[in-house]
C-alpha cells in the first residue's frame, strides 16, 4: 500500500480504516435488505392493513414490519451495530423503519453517500402508542403514565364506600367480573364507582368458555369460629360472631341468624350469652358491641355452631340459631391418585381412596382430549396426563351408546400433604385444542347489559382472530362498535395467532389487550411466563396497542395486609405497561395506594424498555 511522504498515516491504520469501511458497508446492505423486506412484507399485508381503523393504519404497517424482521435471528447483527457504537434495533418496535432509516442514514454519512434512505420518516409524527392509551384507558395520572384498575367486589354494589376509598388511594379504572354477581349488581358497582370520580372508567370482564370443575356436595351447616392465638397459647383477638346481620362495614364477617327481634333488643353490652356448641362443649360469650340489626358476641373459646342450638342469658328467655350456609368441601388430591371427569354435573360426595369423580363443565373437551395430554387444576396446584378415555366415538366426538363420557387423569403433581381442589375451579389443558369460541350464551346475555353500562369490555379465553372478528360483530349489532375492546391473553393459542389477533383487533378504534397472567402461566408453563409475556409486550408495542398486566399483582398485599418481596418487585415490574390490575381483597386500599407509588418511582427510572438516566445523587462525586 502506498503512503504519501510526509503523511503520519501508517499503512496498519489505513489498513485498519478500509476494514472499517468494508464493515460499515456490509451492515448498511443487511440493514437496507432488511428494510425491502419489511416494506414487501407491507405490500403482501396490504389487504389486512387496510381493512383496520383509519386510526390504526401506520400501527397496521408497523406490526407487519416488525414481524418481517423478528422472522430472522438478529442477535448477531445486533452485536456487530453495537461494535460500531450504533444503535442495536433493541428498541424499534414502536417504529421499525424509523430505527432502520436511522441506523442507514448514519451509515451513509460515514461512507461518504448523499440522500436520504429509502422510507424517510415524514416529520411530526406523534406516538400513537400514548394517544392510543388514552383513547382507551382514559388520561394517565399526573405522577405516572402507568393506570391503576382494581376490581370491584361483590359487596361493591351495596356498599358505596368501597369504590370511594379505592378512587381516594389511586384507581384509575374499575373493573367488574360478569362471571360473579348479576346485570342489577353490575350495574350498581357502576353507578358507586362514577358516583366516586366521574372520570374513571368502567371495564366488564365476560367470563368466556372457562374449563371448570363441577359441583361438590355440600357439607353440614356448620360455622367454627375460633380466637387468634400466640406461640404461647395466649389470646390475641377473641372469636367474635353477629348474632342477627352483620354490618356492611364490619370486620367481622362471621354471622349467625335468630328470628327474634325481641331477643336481640334485650341485650347490653358485656351481658353474658351462654350456648352448648355442636360437640357439647359449654360457651360463655359476651357482648361486645349492639347495632339496629345485630348483637356482636365474643369468647376466648373456639366453637362450632350449628342450627337449633340456643343461646341464653341469665334466667331471661332462649332463642335459637336459624338456617346457616352448609360448609363448602373440596377433594384432598395427592400424587398418585385418579381423578375421573365427567360430563354429569351432579354434586359428587368427596373419598379418601385416592380414587376421585368430578364434574366439568365443557362436555366438547371429550371429544378433544387425547391420552397423554397434560391437564392441571386450580391454576396448576395439581397436575397430571390423561391416561384414558372412555364413552367417547374418535369419529363423531359423541358419547357411545349406553356408555358415559368420561376422562381419567393420572396426578403427577400436588402438595405433599394433599392439595385441596374444590369445585368452580379453572382446568386447563395446554396440549389440546378446544372446539369452542370465546362468546358463549352466557356472554352474548351479558353484553346487553355491557354495552349499556361500561366504557370497556374485557374479551376472555380469545384464541384466534375469529373470535375477535365475531365479537366485533355482535358489538356493531349493538351499535357499540366504538366499546373499548380489550383482549386477554390466556392460551397459548393466542400467543401463537398474536399478530392475526392484534391485525384484526385493530379493526376497532379502542382498543387493548390484557396478560391475563393466571391461565397464561399454566398454559405456557411457569418457567416460559417471563419469556412468553416480554415477547406479548414487544408485539403490543409493535401494534401500538395498549396493555394490562393482570392477575397476582400484590395479592397477598391485598388479601393480608402484608406484601412479600417478591410481588414487590413483579408490581414494578408493571410499569412496563399502561395499566395495572389488582384483584380484590380485604387490604385492596392498601394495596392500591402502594401500587401507586411503586409505579411513581418506577416512571424515574423505566420507559417501557428504555432506562432512563436521572442523575444518581448516591454516585455523585465528594467535593471537600
Amino acid at each position: 500500500m502506498t503512503v504519501r511522504e510526509g503523511s503520519d498515516t501508517t499503512p496498519d491504520v489505513v489498513s485498519d480504516g478500509g476494514a472499517r469501511r468494508r464493515e460499515l458497508a456490509r451492515l448498511r446492505d443487511r440493514l437496507t435488505a432488511l428494510h425491502h423486506e419489511a416494506k414487501a412484507a407491507e405490500v403482501a399485508a396490504a389487504e389486512s392493513i387496510s381493512a383496520v381503523h383509519p386510526s390504526h393504519r401506520e400501527s397496521a404497517a408497523n406490526i407487519v414490519h416488525y414481524c418481517a424482521l423478528r422472522a430472522h435471528d438478529l442477535r448477531d447483527l445486533q452485536l456487530d451495530l453495537s461494535a460500531q457504537g450504533l444503535s442495536s434495533l433493541g428498541r424499534m418496535e414502536a417504529g421499525v423503519l424509523r430505527n432502520l432509516d436511522a441506523i442507514i442514514r448514519i451509515l451513509d454519512d460515514a461512507l461518504g453517500d448523499s440522500g436520504p434512505a429509502a422510507g424517510d420518516p415524514e416529520p411530526g409524527e406523534g406516538h400513537p402508542l400514548a394517544e392510543n392509551a388514552v383513547t382507551l384507558l382514559g388520561p394517565s395520572p399526573a405522577r405516572r403514565p402507568t393506570r391503576i384498575m382494581v376490581t370491584m367486589p361483590s359487596e361493591a354494589a351495596a356498599d358505596v364506600d368501597i369504590a370511594a376509598r379505592c378512587a381516594a388511594a389511586g384507581m384509575d379504572l374499575a373493573r367488574i367480573n360478569c362471571a360473579h354477581d348479576d346485570p342489577a349488581a353490575w350495574r350498581s358497582m357502576a353507578a358507586h364507582v362514577r358516583a366516586a370520580r366521574a372520570d374513571i372508567r368502567v371495564a366488564m370482564d365476560l367470563a368466556g368458555p372457562k374449563l371448570r370443575t363441577g359441583p361438590i356436595a355440600a357439607g353440614p351447616q356448620v360455622l367454627k369460629v375460633r380466637p387468634t392465638r400466640n406461640l404461647l397459647g395466649e389470646v390475641l383477638v377473641p372469636a367474635r360472631v353477629w348474632v342477627g346481620d352483620a354490618p356492611i362495614r364490619s370486620e367481622v364477617r362471621d354471622a349467625v341468624p335468630i328470628g327474634d327481634p325481641a331477643w336481640l333488643a334485650a341485650r347490653s353490652v358485656d351481658d353474658e350469652v351462654r350456648l352448648i356448641d355442636a360437640r357439647g362443649r359449654r360457651r360463655v360469650l359476651r357482648v361486645l358491641e349492639i347495632t339496629s340489626s345485630g348483637v356482636l358476641l365474643g369468647t376466648d373459646r373456639t366453637m362450632y355452631l350449628t342450627p337449633g342450638l340456643r343461646l341464653w342469658s341469665g334466667d331471661g328467655p332462649t332463642t335459637q340459631i336459624g338456617a346457616l350456609p352448609a360448609a363448602p368441601q373440596a377433594l384432598r388430591v395427592f400424587a398418585g391418585d385418579t381423578i375421573t371427569l365427567t360430563a354429569d354435573l351432579t354434586p359428587v360426595t368427596p373419598t379418601d381412596d385416592g380414587h376421585h369423580r368430578l364434574g366439568c363443565t365443557l362436555p366438547e373437551v371429550f371429544a378433544s382430549v387425547r391420552e397423554g395430554d397434560r391437564i392441571f387444576f386450580d391454576d396448576g396446584k395439581i397436575g397430571g396426563l390423561v391416561s384414558s378415555i372412555s364413552g367417547v366415538s374418535s369419529i363423531s366426538g359423541a358419547s357411545a351408546p349406553g356408555e358415559a363420557a368420561e376422562i381419567v387423569v393420572e396426578v403427577t403433581r400436588a402438595g405433599l400433604s394433599g392439595t385441596k381442589l374444590r369445585e368452580a375451579k379453572g382446568i386447563n389443558l395446554p396440549d389440546t385444542e378446544l372446539p369452542t369460541t370465546a362468546l358463549t350464551a352466557d356472554d352474548l346475555d351479558a353484553l346487553t347489559t355491557v354495552v349499556d353500562i361500561a366504557d370497556l369490555v374485557n374479551l376472555s379465553f380469545v384464541r384466534s382472530a375469529d373470535d375477535v372478528a365475531d365479537m366485533q360483530t355482535h358489538l356493531a349489532e349493538l351499535d357499540a362498535d366504538d366499546l373499548g375492546l380489550v383482549v386477554k391473553i390466556e392460551t397459548m393459542a393466542c400467543v401463537k395467532a398474536l399478530p392475526s389477533v392484534l391485525l384484526q383487533l385493530l379493526r376497532t378504534r379502542r382498543v387493548g389487550v390484557m396478560i391475563a397472567r393466571g391461565d397464561l402461566a399454566v398454559e405456557a408453563g411457569f418457567e416460559r411466563l417471563a419469556e412468553v409475556q416480554e415477547e406479548i409486550l414487544w408485539l403490543c408495542e409493535a401494534a401500538h396497542v395498549p396493555v394490562i398486566w393482570a392477575t397476582e399483582v400484590l395479592d397477598h398485599l391485598a388479601d393480608t395486609g402484608l406484601p412479600t418481596r417478591a410481588e414487590i418487585t413483579d408490581a414494578a415490574t408493571g410499569n412496563r405497561a399502561e395499566c395495572v390490575m389488582l384483584n380484590k381483597g380485604p387490604h385492596i386500599v392498601e394495596a392500591i395506594g402502594s401500587l401507586d407509588r411503586i409505579l411513581s418511582r418506577m416512571t424515574r427510572h423505566i420507559d417501557k424498555k428504555r432506562p432512563l438516566l436521572r442523575r444518581m445523587s448516591a454516585w455523585a462525586p465528594r467535593v471537600d
